[in-house]
């Protein structure tokens, strides 16, 4: 039950560390679960309003959780690593061995390097919001092969076949044109130019995501255009649409400049100031100006949608709905981490939505990292408050079990 990596880590070494976790679970003694926490810990558990941020929080929770003989393994997920901090970020699902039920979550690790050990300094675990339909199968060398039908469409230099590979409300952004191409005629118009330069594509690097019905390859690719290499950024989003993967969104943008690595550290009372530049930008009700909060590489889990939105269309598009509610935050309890260029903060919030009045409260995690100059939100999970939403008899259980 402890990590080996060292504080340079991998993301295999990352994906592990669940590993670590999930064997702890299987000895049925919360105090080993516990250990696997860092000294100020932060969990928000799926089927508890109450935060826990001690061993004695940690273990309380464990005692009547293990109960159920939880055993999980991860779905999809997302690992960012950055300077003596690392993050995995996604659905998991538990099988709990005393009943036979299923039950998937999402889930939210930071862990810290303390002590020469790998440790959890945040999880946030919540239910998922929507409704969740079976998923067709596809695994990660099969998303990579998407590339490929794609890749084969430009090489017929028939701008119908390279259309005919996006979804029905596909969005492209492509890499030497400021318009975005929404539909079908106007994203074979795009291609009708580019096919001139006779493209043929090769993936530099690739990481993949999956999840219900949809999945996400985003890396970086090159081109041989008329003998010459050109070098872009992609993200590619399919979905599972009338029996055949399509490309729901494609984002192709030019290599940038390389970034300098810094080491700035900020103060508590300047981190919880980063939730009010946010707040601020709620107020503006222009869902631009919230989207623009968020880092280049983004990763918002919103509290009432199972979609993972992490690019700009996709978060300015949640903001689009969310701020017909006209809502304004407030802190109601915040724990602070802070280290070189990042810094978290987690707890519970609450909103009035002055559309109608409603005073609703939720768990929150912001993770943020200082980029161009600027704090930027890199993470953002929100999640309902679960005994709000949890069915009644499975708070019961839960709350037997602790007896």
């Amino acid at each position: 039950t402890k990590s080996t990596a060292g504080a340079d880590i991998t993301e295999s070494e990352v994906r592990a560390l669940f590993s670590l976790w999930n064997n702890a679970l299987a000895t049925g003694d919360s105090r080993i679960v516990a250990s696997r926490y860092a000294k100020n810990p932060v969990l928000l558990p799926t089927v508890s309003d109450v935060p826990r941020t001690d061993f004695a929080g940690l273990k309380d929770y464990f005692d009547g959780f293990l109960q159920k003989q939880p055993q999980g393994k991860i779905l999809s997920g997302d690992i960012r690593i950055g300077d003596g901090w690392c993050q995995d970020a996604g659905i998991y699902e538990f099988t709990m061995g005393a009943t036979g039920d299923v039950v998937k979550a999402r889930y939210s690790y930071v862990y810290v390097y303390e002590g020469g050990q790998w440790k959890i300094a945040h999880h946030h675990s919540s239910v998922m919001p929507e409704g969740i339909d079976i998923a067709q199968p596809i695994t990660e060398p099969e998303v990579r092969g998407l590339f490929h039908l794609w890749n084969d469409a430009l090489a017929t230099l028939d701008p119908d076949a390279v259309a005919k590979r996006y979804a029905k409300e596909g969005v492209l952004l492509p890499t030497v044109s400021d318009v975005p191409r929404t539909d079908y005629a106007s994203i074979k118009d795009y291609f009708v130019n580019f096919l001139q330069k006779k493209p043929q594509g090769i993936i530099l690097e690739s990481n993949v995501m999956i999840g219900t019905n949809w999945c996400q390859d985003a890396g970086i690719y090159e081109f041989d255009l008329l003998g010459d290499k050109v070098k872009a950024r992609y993200s590619f989003i399919y979905k599972y649409e009338d029996g055949e993967w399509k490309i729901a969104h494609h984002h192709s943008s030019v290599m940038p400049e390389a970034q300098l690595a810094g080491g700035t550290v900020i103060g508590d009372a300047e981190v919880r100031g980063l939730f009010s530049l946010w707040n601020d930008a709620l107020a503006t009700l222009d869902p631009d100006t919230v989207a623009k909060r968020y880092s280049k590489k983004p990763c918002l889990l919103p509290t009432v949608s199972d979609t993972p939105r992490d690019d700009y269309d996709k978060i300015r598009a949640y903001f689009v709905d969310f701020l017909q509610k006209k809502p304004q935050g407030k802190i109601l309890e915040s724990w602070v981490t802070s280290g070189p260029d990042w810094c978290m903060d987690d707890g519970i919030y609450e909103f009035t939505m002055g559309a109608t009045g409603d005073v609703v409260k939720a768990r929150y995690s912001f993770v943020y990292t200082l980029e161009d100059g600027e704090w930027k939100i890199a993470h953002h999970h929100s999640s309902q408050m679960p005994e709000e939403i949890v069915p009644k008899a499975m708070l019961e259980e839960a709350q037997k079990a602790m007896a």
